[in-house]
């Protein structure tokens, strides 16, 4: 009787994920050193850990309201620590498997700044002007 409400748990999780709904492992996966990657996967992930650190600074930015070329470079290095920090010391992945560090840490970058200064720009020109 077990073997078959197994058998149907473990064909509702596979019709699960091929409906496109994740399942809680898939989420697991990113803080776990031990789990392999391909190269795209890990590249989208980096692309869009930059996504979201981008709008939050570029939100963050506009609502201080802060101005000058200084922020942009701030930006850069916050957005490219988290990065580094986070294929380096949380996945622990070698990254020569990956294309080196150049390939890692240019991940979804130019998306980024563009994402980057169009929030602040909206945000510090209709929260100040």
């Amino acid at each position: 009787m077990k073997e078959t409400k197994s058998i149907k748990f473990n064909a509702q999780q596979h019709q699960q994920h091929e409906n496109g709904h994740f399942s809680p492992f898939k989420f697991a996966k990113l803080l776990d050193p031990e789990a392999s990657w391909d190269k795209d996967q890990l590249g989208d992930v980096l692309h869009w850990i930059r996504q979201v650190v981008a709008l939050f600074c570029g939100l963050l930015w506009g609502a201080i309201p802060v101005v000058g070329g200084i922020w942009i470079f701030l930006f850069l290095a916050i957005s490219t620590g988290i990065i580094y920090g986070y294929y380096a010391m949380i996945l622990k992945i070698d990254e020569e498997e990956f294309g080196g560090h150049a390939a890692l840490l240019q991940e979804g970058l130019f998306a980024s700044i563009t994402l980057f200064l169009l929030a602040w720009i909206l945000v510090y020109s209709l929260a100040h002007f």
